[in-house]
């Protein structure tokens, strides 16, 4: 049985943390903004606009003492994060979740939070939000329909999402707990403490800058290991920014992930927005959804 964290009211207070990747201050002003304009307060880390010299946001030290306190907090209500990157993979099995496990809050952000996402969902079975994070509110769009689809899934309103029907999709109706994330970390996460298991679940993936051959290759990962065997559906997102080698793959990337699941008789979506991109509506992993597949248009509810 997963446990919902207590949704959010005004007044609540949301902490900003970078627990990856470096990011400037100045990217996370508008975020900061429209959180206050929510109603709720916010406080940010150290680890966002750190001075580190490096990719990191900081020493793995620092990251892991200020996430540590942020989870332990008793005034924090939810945790967004600034940016992924690449970095929690180097953290996530010093910190200590015996608080969190017993008052949890609302963990938010994509990427390589996708760990966060995995771990959380199979050691603690508590949900998580896979969401648009501090940078996305940037450049004129903190009011459209993915932003305010954070806002609505912290603050407890059930959406339905609608999208056009992709020619390579899977025709079906499913239902399932809701798991996933980016296709890089899930296939990274393999094997170790922050693995998933995907037997009736609803998968959903997506990535950017990756050549097809990596992601045929991560597919593949994926299905040795089981993970693609027993799915109640599968929810392809975008892939951005994707590659080619200078002697060519041989198919686009939608056509190589149906190649590596066309076997299977469960619905399969493509095109859902989810990923890297403005498109990037918010998923509640672990919570249960209904995916309807029909000719013209695909529906994921929340149920």
């Amino acid at each position: 049985m997963i446990k919902i964290p207590p949704y959010l009211k005004k007044g609540d207070c949301i902490g900003i943390t970078c627990p990856a990747g470096y990011m400037a201050t100045e990217k996370a002003q508008t975020c900061i903004d429209t959180l206050q304009q929510w109603g709720f307060t916010v406080m940010v880390g150290k680890t966002l606009g750190s001075s580190s010299a490096n990719y990191f946001s900081g020493t793995d030290e620092e990251r892991l003492e200020e996430l540590q306190a942020m989870l332990d907090s008793e005034s924090i209500q939810a945790i967004l994060f600034g940016r992924g990157g690449y970095g929690v993979s180097r953290i996530i099995d010093k910190l200590d979740f015996n608080k969190f496990k017993k008052k949890p809050k609302w963990l938010i952000g994509y990427s390589d939070i996708t760990i966060f996402h995995t771990h959380i969902h199979s050691n603690l079975k508590i949900a998580t939000l896979h969401s648009p994070m501090a940078a996305a509110f940037n450049d004129g769009v903190a009011g459209n329909d993915f932003i305010q689809s954070l806002h609505k899934a912290i603050t407890g309103k059930k959406i339905i999402y609608k999208c056009a029907a992709h020619t390579l999709n899977k025709k079906g109706t499913a239902s399932g707990e809701l798991v996933g994330g980016n296709l890089a970390l899930l296939a990274h996460v393999t094997g170790t403490a922050s693995d998933i298991t995907t037997k009736n679940k609803i998968l959903f993936i997506e990535d950017i800058g990756e050549q097809i051959y990596a992601i045929d290759r991560m597919l593949r990962q994926l299905k040795r290991s089981g993970k693609l065997d027993k799915l109640a559906a599968l929810i392809i997102g975008n892939f951005t920014d994707t590659k080619d080698t200078d002697r060519p793959f041989g198919k686009t990337v939608y056509e190589a992930v149906y190649d590596v699941v066309k076997e299977y008789n469960y619905p399969v979506c493509f095109g859902f927005p989810v990923g890297h991109c403005k498109e990037n509506y918010a998923l509640k992993v672990g919570v249960k959804y209904k995916l309807t597949n029909g000719n013209k248009q695909t529906t994921l509810s929340e149920l």
